[in-house]
């Protein structure tokens, strides 16, 4: 039986995973590279040291293992020409624009490579294996760091004319003096409903400098400033998810990534704010489901997308 070889690229390490065709991790590792921080000063330097990197930790990798791929799948934080393959920006790599990285990685390694957004991929692997499974459309969510979003549309996987649909992230949910994002703009949801941003917050407000999965602990031990912070969060959610339905009138939006470990406070503000922010006909009517992949979905999707031969 053939495996495949996924890696979900993070902000500060790479994930990586031997897979079998039924979405079995068979062996994973963890290598920390931070790809954003490099020395390069041009396109070409960041090329090099983008493939030599992933280069060398996928070897690394295989070396090590007891079993072996005939093909790698990748999500990547960046946007993708369709599924070609093709880098078209990157937030964290800003030197890397139209890198044909599929191409050039799957010559390094002598195998067929596919890359896609990591959240797209996330999406993918819900939708096949998760809490999306047997839905015709989904809509994946993914609060890290930043928030991300993936579409399934009737089976598909969605990215848009120029591989940038579903910046779920970027939704502008506060128009008056809202928060500066990393994107250049103010007031996105990212800004307010993301680890950061909780992180963000919860500094504001009392001066101290923490951790998300802290501050959920404190919630949970009734300190009402962690409470009220996460529920803040949930309502931006909510509020943008109830967005994104009007347009898309799907019924099920699921939700992976760090800070969904808060969900037993996050989940109720989520569904208070949706159906306060949705169109009469929809109201009670969509599902926003908690991952049941943990963290896996990116992963579990880049092997979804590995070329088959």
């Amino acid at each position: 039986m053939s495996h495949l070889l996924a890696a979900d690229i993070g902000g500060t390490n790479l994930r990586l995973a031997i897979i079998d065709q039924q979405g079995q991790i068979l062996d994973e590792s963890r290598v920390q590279a931070e790809l954003s921080l490099h020395s390069a000063q041009s396109k070409a330097e960041a090329e090099v040291h983008v493939i030599t990197t992933l280069r060398e930790a996928m070897l690394g990798f295989l070396s090590q293992s007891s079993y072996s791929a005939k093909s790698i799948g990748i999500g990547f934080p960046g946007f993708f020409r369709g599924d070609s393959g093709l880098l078209a920006s990157s937030p964290n790599l800003p030197l890397l624009q139209e890198f044909p990285l599929a191409d050039q990685l799957g010559k390094a390694l002598a195998m067929p490579t596919a890359v896609q957004n990591d959240a797209l991929c996330a999406a993918i692997g819900e939708h096949r294996f998760g809490a999306g499974k047997g839905q015709n459309s989904l809509l994946h969510i993914t609060l890290g760091t930043g928030v991300g979003g993936g579409l399934i549309l009737n089976h598909n996987p969605y990215c848009g004319e120029h591989g940038m649909a579903m910046e779920f992230g970027h939704l502008c949910v506060e128009q008056n003096n809202g928060r500066l994002c990393g994107c250049g703009n103010h007031g996105c949801v990212e800004s307010y409903a993301s680890a950061s941003a909780v992180v963000q917050s919860y500094a504001e407000k009392t001066g101290t400098n923490s951790n998300a999965k802290a501050i959920y602990q404190l919630a949970c031990d009734n300190n009402l400033i962690a409470i009220s912070i996460l529920k803040q969060a949930g309502c931006y959610l909510g509020k943008s998810i109830a967005e994104a339905i009007k347009l898309l009138d799907i019924s099920t939006v699921t939700v992976s990534g760090g800070l969904s470990g808060a969900w037993p406070i996050l989940h109720p503000a989520i569904m208070h704010a949706l159906d306060a922010n949705l169109i009469p006909p929809l109201k009670g009517k969509i599902d926003v489901l908690r991952s049941t992949l943990d963290d896996n979905a990116g992963l579990l999707g880049a092997a979804v997308i590995a070329p088959s031969s």
